[in-house]
């Protein structure tokens, strides 16, 4: 079932912030946590699971952080929701197989229906759409202050 809780929130928001702020060095979990008031226990356990599939990359060390793994404009906000509404689990009432007729062949197909159309329009938003946002309402990126040494 598809319902905004604060984990798929938080990963939304930590992937936009790895992607607007990321400079020569991997964004760090506690930058992310800061700008975003993100709290830590969330922050770890979903970014994990992003690296484990293909949306971060992660490097360790004391200069450590995330990276995306793919370009912004290749990664959507429906490729973060369905990563993190595995992570939760919980089974969608839609699909259950018992329940009234006027449920059954009424309610359950609208709402099936609505969740489709809620997928396409995440399905059809980047990242890259995101800061592209946040940049025309002139959010300020710290990769913008940072200087690239970088050569």
């Amino acid at each position: 079932m598809l319902r905004l809780s604060k984990k798929r929130l938080f990963a939304i928001e930590a992937v936009v912030d790895i992607a607007y702020h990321a400079g020569a060095e991997p964004v760090r979990s506690a930058d992310i946590s800061r700008r975003q008031g993100i709290p830590r226990r969330y922050l770890e356990q979903v970014l994990q699971e992003l690296v484990r599939q293909g949306i971060l990359a992660g490097q360790r060390g004391p200069r450590g952080g995330y990276r995306l793994a793919r370009e912004r404009r290749r990664i959507t906000v429906g490729d973060i929701l369905r990563v993190v509404g595995e992570l939760e689990g919980g089974g969608d009432p839609a699909s259950e197989t018992d329940g009234s007729e006027i449920g059954m062949k009424v309610i359950r197909p609208l709402w099936r229906d609505l969740q489709r159309q809620i997928m396409d329009r995440f399905d059809s938003t980047t990242i890259e759409e995101l800061c592209a946002r946040a940049r025309s309402l002139r959010v300020p990126s710290e990769a913008a202050r940072a200087p690239d040494f970088s050569i």
